[in-house]
């Protein structure tokens, strides 16, 4: 089977014509050129039954050929504070923080480190699989000298660790004691030694925060050797500190008579919404935040008392650290395009090929922006949201946060995704090839290394099952499938994102008549939703045509763009669970989790909500007597058949993957009509656990009558209406029979009534 070598990303994600969208691509050894191509995406099903790969090539200057090469990404989270005066003159040393380490046998991790290793200058404080902690200060003539304490540190467990520095007799004395009571510690201790030659601790390299440099890439350190846990008020001082100092300096203000010996004592409880780290010191020696460690997460001292970091930010005071994570690989750019000013609205790729190999940095161009100005968007002085203008009645809403949550998700290969598709894994080469780049990070389904949940997410990187020929018909390769119907059927459509409604809001949306969802739009913004509800409730179409949608609530944050925050709180169908506490998003301090936990159930909004899921076979719809009401007349003109949907390129079946169903007690519109209900599921389908009080035996398809999909519509004020198929599955039915089936025909029967301004009554 062939193996994949290439792979990309842009820097933009929705772009409008104008604008600037740059490309980086990595090729592994044996591909030494590539062609590059942009292409408006059309079909992406190449399995046998399916419409097939289809592109329509844009002319520009972006066509031809590269050379290939390989770039490097370094992944892991630390800090980093830039080299100043704080630290010029040092000479004795004391280094402290409290930690949590969570992988302390896996190998020799670094707390803190200022290290010039080429001199023999500096000092960097380790932990060791065997030793515990481990200070290592450099000689000044090339050589570095390590003392260990001896004692190994337990995971998951608070420790206050300190090591001193007395260059008048050469003393080093280490001390890692545990927080908690134990009976028979044997973790906790200390030890002193003298040195064998005097130490030299100053020097002019940066200082890093739970990790070590050797090198540097693209100006800045490149963070090695990384702690796993969590690090809580790291201090350096200029002079050997007593035990009782050490203690007072573990939280709060730096006391007035230390304030003169200390370097650095960094308060992490400060500015937890950004990547800053805050110095509380006179120095201000304020340093940054590498590859999106977790904020937000409970400190030595939490207590249980608050639950929000904003209400006690005090007992948040800790980072949590991971030797694989990744905000932006920082490639070098390859090839960048300039949208041409009259490229219609779609869904685009920079198709890379070379020989056999393939693959496809997908992205959207927006309609056009009314703006002089042609440059790219983070180069304008603002956003110009009120001159936007729509090019199609018909907007195609495309999920990219979901896509995102999905990037790069390794369950397939690391988990026992057989139990949960109830039929064999084909690791497939896309598999494969991130099975052999760890460095491109996780999903958000994953867990990090050290067992921790992979809170956030970021688009600039290769999201290697982000593209539309995936074989895994899920999120893009699934929603190619709508792409394609509304190709065929010739309907004139826009193109946009989450990210642009969740920065423009409903003003972009209320350009159109109807908007269009893709086949699972699950991850959603406090300014998406806001957006989406708005939109139907000033007169606005919507259809909502996946399941398992506005279920999980997600954070951006203006100043980080690409990267999403995502907290798995409390209940949900989950593959990880956040911390007791570590609930609220440090990006906006919202409450994660559920949205239903927010009072803003999916039924409220669309009509039905998440109710099961499975991932063998799909079902169908059977009509009920709603469907005759003649509010629902046109939903099923031209359609004589009860059963709908028994066909589909995913399961066959229109009913299947994860279904949402209608719900008063969630808020299903009273008034809203319930046209057509899935039946006949199997055992794999399993109603989700947060609408399960007990855990019961029968809560599968064959056995709960809960388990099956909804599809619903009911009108809106000022003229609107929504309508909402219930199932993931749906979109992937609408090609069986050149088009020319039940699915396909309602389809456009609600589109065409959504698109013309007759206001539904």
């Amino acid at each position: 089977m062939l193996e994949k070598k290439i792979a990309g990303y842009s820097d933009e994600i929705s772009v409008a014509p104008g604008e600037r969208i740059r490309f980086m691509v990595s090729c592994e050894p044996g591909i030494d050129r590539y062609q590059a191509d942009i292409v408006r995406l059309i079909s992406g099903d190449r399995q046998p039954g399916g419409p097939g790969y289809r592109d329509e090539l844009l002319p520009t200057s972006v066509s031809g050929e590269y050379p290939g090469r390989t770039q490097e990404t370094y992944c892991g989270s630390y800090a980093v504070v830039p080299d100043g005066p704080a630290f010029g003159s040092l000479d004795d040393l004391t280094l402290q923080a409290t930690i949590f380490p969570t992988l302390p046998g896996l190998r020799r991790a670094c707390l803190i480190s200022r290290m010039d290793v080429d001199a023999g200058r500096g000092f960097a404080l380790w932990t060791d699989p065997e030793h515990g902690l481990v200070l290592e200060l450099g000689d000044g003539a090339g050589g570095l000298h390590e003392y260990a304490l001896g004692q190994p540190l337990v995971a998951r467990e608070w420790y206050l660790v300190s090591a001193t520095y007395d260059s008048a007799g050469g003393e080093v004395h280490l001390r890692q004691q545990l927080l908690d009571s134990y009976a028979r510690d044997s973790s906790s201790g200390a030890a002193s030694f003298t040195g064998e030659a005097a130490a030299v601790v100053a020097c002019d390299a940066p200082l890093l925060i739970a990790a070590a440099s050797r090198e540097e890439a693209r100006g800045k350190p490149i963070g090695e050797m990384i702690f796993n846990g969590r690090i809580e008020r790291p201090v350096v001082a200029s002079r050997v500190l007593e035990l009782g100092e050490i203690e007072a300096l573990r939280g709060g203000a730096v006391p007035p008579a230390l304030r003169s010996d200390i370097c650095g004592a960094w308060d992490f409880a400060q500015a937890i919404e950004t990547d800053d780290i805050i110095d509380i010191s006179p120095n201000g020696a304020h340093g940054r935040l590498i590859n999106l460690p977790i904020r937000a997460v409970r400190g030595s001292n939490w207590t249980g008392d608050e639950l929000s970091f904003r209400h006690a930010p005090e007992q948040y005071a800790a980072i949590h650290f991971v030797d694989d994570s990744l905000y932006d690989c920082e490639w070098d750019v390859d090839f960048e395009l300039e949208v041409p000013a009259d490229t219609p609205s779609g869904l685009y790729a920079a198709r890379l090929t070379a020989g056999d190999q393939e693959d496809h940095i997908t992205f959207v161009v927006r309609p056009p922006r009314e703006l002089s100005a042609r440059s790219n968007r983070s180069e304008l002085s603002e956003r110009s949201v009120p001159g936007d203008r729509a090019t199609a009645s018909l907007a195609l809403l495309i999920p990219t946060a979901s896509y995102m949550a999905y990037g790069n998700s390794r369950g397939g290969m690391e988990t026992g995704n057989e139990l949960l598709s109830n039929h064999l894994t084909v690791i497939s080469p896309e598999m494969r090839y991130l099975n052999r780049h760890p460095e491109y990070a996780n999903s958000m389904y994953d867990d990090h290394n050290d067992g921790t949940g992979v809170c956030y997410s970021s688009r600039l990187r290769p999201l290697i099952n982000i593209r539309p020929t995936h074989p895994w018909l899920w999120q893009l390769s699934a929603d190619m499938h709508l792409v394609e119907w509304l190709e065929a059927q010739e309907i004139p459509f826009d193109v946009i994102t989450d990210e642009d409604m969740h920065h423009d809001g409903v003003s972009l949306l209320e350009r159109y008549a109807c908007v269009m969802t893709g086949s699972h739009p699950e991850y959603y913004s406090t300014q998406m939703w806001d957006a989406l509800h708005a939109f139907t409730q000033r007169g606005g179409r919507l259809m909502y045509m996946g399941g398992n949608g506005f279920y999980w609530r997600v954070a951006y944050r203006d100043d980080k763009p690409g990267a999403m925050e995502m907290r798995r709180t409390e209940d949900g169908s989950r593959s990880w669970a956040s911390e007791p506490g570590e609930y609220y998003m440090a990006f906006t301090g919202e409450y994660g989790g559920l949205w239903w936990r927010a009072g803003r159930t999916p039924q409220s909004l669309v009509g039905n909500g998440f109710i099961a899921q499975g991932f063998d076979h799909c079902s169908y719809f059977r009509r009920t007597s709603d469907s005759h009401d003649p509010r629902a007349a046109f939903i099923f003109d031209g359609v004589d058949d009860e059963i709908i949907g028994d066909f589909g390129l995913i399961g066959g079946g229109a009913a299947g993957l994860e279904l949402d169903s209608a719900s008063r007690a969630y808020g299903t519109p009273p008034h809203a009509l319930t046209v057509a209900t899935s039946e006949q599921h199997t055992d794999a389908y399993i109603r989700v656990n947060e609408d399960i009080g007990h855990m019961l035996l029968s809560i599968g398809g064959q056995d709960d009558p809960q388990v099956h999909a909804d599809m619903v519509f009911f009108e809106t004020p000022r003229g609107g209406a929504v309508f909402s198929t219930g199932s993931i599955a749906w979109v992937s039915s609408l090609f069986h029979n050149d088009h020319d089936n039940n699915v396909s025909r309602i389809t456009r029967n609600v589109l065409d009534r959504f698109l013309d301004p007759t206001p539904l009554e």
